[in-house]
C-alpha cells in the first residue's frame, strides 16, 4: 500500500522550508520594505518592471494552468523546466547512496543524471523493440530500495506513446512515485494520464510550454500530482523558482490556446509530409512510428549523414550511442521552409554518389508534394516623427506574438 510518509526522505520530513519575504504577509501592500529589493527601478528599462522578487508561489501563473488542466491549483508545481522538476522529486524521495530510481532506456537523459548527481542508484529496464516496456521485467527489477519509476510517454527519443495498459499495470504494483513525463503529450493529446492523478495518490506527471507552446526560452516545466507530494516538492524549490518574465509570458501565451493548436496541427501534418517523403531516401534502414514533434530514423552510417548535414548548417541529432538506438538519427520537425532544406540537403548528399539516383528515388518530385512550402509574406512599415522612430516587419504568415516594452504604458 502507498504511504507517502514512508517515501520522504527522513531529513527532508524534519526540514522547515526557507520563508521569503513574501511568505511573511497575507493580503495587499504599496509599500515593500521586506526584500531588500532596488526601490529606484531596473538597470536599463526606463521603468521598474524587474526591481521586485517575483510571486514565489505563482498563484496567477497556477490558476491559468489548473483551470486549461481541469485539476486544482494545490495539484500544480512548477518548475525551471521540467528538469528542475525531475532533481526535486529525486532530491525528496531518495535517500543517496541507498536508495534507486528505475528508468526505460533509450529515454530522457536526464533522469539519469539528476539521479547521478543525487548519488542515487540507477536501475535499468530496456525498451523491446517497438519501445514499448516489459512490463515483467520492469516489475522483477522492483525491490525495497526503489523509490521512483520514469517513464516518457512519448518517448523521447523514439517518439512513440507508451501502452496505457503498461503504465497502469505497473502503477497498480508499484508503492513508490512513479513519474510519467508527457513533454510531447500536446501532439497526442488523447493519451494523456493527467486524470489518474485523481485516482493514484503515488502518480506524478510532468508536462512542458517548451513544445508545442514555443516557450522553450522561458524554462517553464508542471508537474501534477496530489496536494500532498506536490507540498513535498515546494518544500525543497529555491524561493523564488520560477522568474517574473516566465510567469508574464507563461500567461500571455495561456491565453492562446487556439494558437497552440494550430502549431500541433502544423507540426503534426509536416511530420506526416516528411515520413511519407523520408522512406524514400537511399540510406533508410527503418523509420519508427511517432506521436511527437520529432521523427527517428535508422540509416547506413549515422555518423556520417550526421556530419554531412552539420556541414551544410543543418543540425540533427546523432542518438547512435544510445541503447536500441544504434544508427539512429533524431529529426525534430521544422517549418516547411526548414523541412524542404532538410530534404534537398539529403538529396544532394544522394547526388555526390550517384548523380540519377535522386531522380530514381523520385525525391524531386515527392519535394513538390510539401504544399505549404512558399515565400514567406513580409510587411515592413517606418515612422519617424519628433517624439517616435519606429520601424517594424511583419511575417504576414507568421503566428508568434512578442512582447514590447517600451516605458510608456500606454505604447506596450
Amino acid at each position: 500500500m502507498f504511504n507517502l510518509e514512508k517515501l520522504i526522505r527522513p531529513n527532508i520530513a524534519k526540514l522547515s522550508p526557507y520563508q521569503s519575504a513574501r511568505d511573511e504577509f497575507v493580503g495587499n501592500a504599496e509599500v515593500f520594505l521586506d526584500a531588500n529589493e532596488n526601490p529606484l527601478g531596473s538597470v536599463g528599462f526606463s521603468k521598474a518592471l524587474y526591481n521586485r522578487y517575483p510571486d514565489p508561489h505563482q498563484k496567477l501563473l497556477k490558476q491559468k494552468i489548473a483551470l486549461l488542466n481541469e485539476v486544482s491549483e494545490e495539484e500544480v508545481f512548477l518548475g525551471n523546466g521540467s528538469d528542475e522538476i525531475i532533481d526535486l522529486i529525486i532530491r525528496a524521495f531518495c535517500e543517496p547512496l541507498q536508495d534507486e530510481v528505475i528508468i526505460l532506456p533509450p529515454t530522457y537523459g536526464m533522469y539519469e543524471v539528476c539521479g547521478r548527481i543525487n548519488n542515487v542508484e540507477i536501475r535499468k529496464v530496456n525498451l523491446n523493440d517497438t519501445f514499448q516496456i516489459k512490463v515483467d521485467e520492469v516489475l522483477n527489477e522492483i525491490n525495497r530500495k526503489t523509490k521512483v519509476i520514469f517513464i516518457c510517454s512519448p518517448n523521447n527519443p523514439s517518439g512513440n506513446t507508451m501502452n496505457p495498459k503498461d503504465i497502469i499495470t505497473i502503477i497498480n504494483n508499484f508503492n513508490g512515485i512513479m513519474v510519467i513525463d508527457e513533454a510531447y503529450i500536446d501532439f497526442d493529446s488523447d493519451k494523456t494520464q493527467l486524470p489518474l492523478i485523481h485516482k493514484y495518490p503515488n502518480l506524478i506527471v510532468m508536462q512542458t510550454l517548451s513544445k508545442a507552446w514555443g516557450l522553450a526560452g522561458i524554462r517553464l516545466g508542471m508537474g501534477f500530482a496530489n496536494k500532498q507530494i506536490i507540498d513535498v516538492i515546494s518544500k525543497i524549490k529555491p524561493p523564488y523558482n520560477i522568474n517574473y518574465i516566465t510567469q508574464k509570458a507563461a500567461i500571455i501565451a495561456l491565453d492562446n490556446k487556439e494558437q497552440k493548436n494550430n502549431f500541433v496541427d502544423t507540426i503534426n501534418n509536416q511530420r506526416i509530409l516528411l515520413e511519407k517523403i523520408i522512406p524514400k531516401m537511399p540510406e533508410i534502414v527503418k523509420v519508427f512510428p511517432t506521436n511527437a514533434n520529432f521523427i527517428l530514423v535508422r540509416v547506413n552510417d549515422a555518423d556520417k549523414l550526421y556530419n554531412y548535414f552539420v556541414s551544410k548548417g543543418i543540425v540533427l541529432r546523432n542518438r547512435n550511442n544510445q541503447h536500441g538506438c544504434d544508427g539512429c538519427l533524431r529529426i525534430s520537425i521544422g517549418t516547411a521552409e526548414e523541412n524542404y532544406k532538410l530534404l534537398s540537403t539529403w538529396n544532394d548528399y544522394n547526388k555526390n554518389f550517384n548523380p540519377i539516383i535522386g531522380k530514381a528515388i523520385g525525391v524531386p518530385d515527392m519535394l513538390n508534394e510539401f504544399t505549404l512550402i512558399k515565400k514567406e509574406r513580409k510587411a515592413q512599415i517606418s515612422r519617424i516623427s519628433k517624439e517616435t522612430n519606429i520601424n517594424i516587419e511583419i511575417n504576414l504568415d507568421g503566428t508568434g506574438f512578442c512582447i514590447i516594452n517600451t516605458g510608456v504604458k500606454f505604447f506596450d
